[in-house]
């Protein structure tokens, strides 16, 4: 009778399959660092931490346990902000030779291996800010049709907390908001997204924010419900001129289409 050995490959290939799964479990639990490296990682940051340093996590989803051991030393401010740039100073504890965004770009001065956690400093010239817009918020003015809002709110946008000017337009129509006299220096940069993830899965037309100093327009940006938290920019000649952001609700059915914004004048 011929052999039938063949007919046990299937069953083989199963357990090998199970045998490389198991050990694959193991060695990725082996490599989560513990309370014990955290505590030391945490412990080397407050000892050279000073007011208005910015620490960040990465990757992000570590953020939970990161704020654990250091959350007092983050600011309601400094969790909410619109970006990192105002910050000279960012500490970065990682694992899994993961970076985080805001020191994308930036060279290292320390670092220090705490078994799993990695610890690095890095320090540069912080943007200098000539107006906060979202800070200045009480000096502006609306025009436009109904709306509900602005305001300034503590906002979800992208999965991440920010705190920014936020305004819910009547789907398609506009909202003006104006700085009269607003300080300028040589750049303008702000970011805009949609709030609030409930109205996200139920409203899926884009939002838009329109951006003008002394009525001519210098930005324009199109938000839609995946895109998060959108940056943009634009040169500006130092000085006092009026700002206008115009949020739009794109489309007849953008219904509760929450557009949060903020934005900064930057020497």
């Amino acid at each position: 009778m011929r052999s039938q050995w063949y007919r046990l490959l299937p069953a083989l290939a199963l357990c090998a399959v199970a045998a490389w799964s198991t050990c694959r479990v193991v060695r990725a639990g082996a490599t989560v660092p513990g309370d014990t490296d955290w505590a030391r990682a945490a412990e080397a940051v407050r000892a050279q931490h000073r007011p208005g340093d910015l620490i960040v996590f990465a990757p992000r989803w570590i953020d939970p346990v990161g704020r654990l051991h250091l959350g007092d030393l983050i600011t309601i401010e400094m969790a909410a902000r619109m970006d990192a740039d105002r910050y000279g100073t960012i500490w970065e504890l990682s694992i899994r030779d993961a970076h985080a965004p805001e020191t994308d770009g930036l060279t290292r001065e320390w670092q220090q291996h705490f078994g799993g956690v990695v610890v690095r400093r890095f320090t540069r010239p912080p943007a200098v800010v000539v107006t906060d817009f979202v800070a200045t918020f009480a000096s502006s003015r609306s025009e436009g049709v109904r709306a509900r809002g602005p305001s300034v709110e503590l906002a979800e946008v992208g999965f991440a907390p920010h705190r920014c000017v936020q305004v819910e337009p009547q789907p398609g129509q506009s909202v003006a908001m104006t700085w009269p006299g607003a300080a300028l220096g040589g750049q303008l940069v702000g970011y805009v997204g949609l709030a609030d993830v409930f109205t996200r899965r139920d409203v899926r037309e884009p939002g838009e924010l329109a951006v003008q100093v002394a009525g001519r327009e210098v930005a324009r940006v199109r938000v839609g419900v995946d895109d998060g938290w959108v940056r943009f920019a634009a040169p500006t000649t130092p000085g006092a001129a009026d700002v206008t952001f115009v949020a739009t609700a794109v489309g007849p059915r953008a219904r509760e289409r929450r557009i949060c914004f903020a934005a900064e004048a930057r020497r």
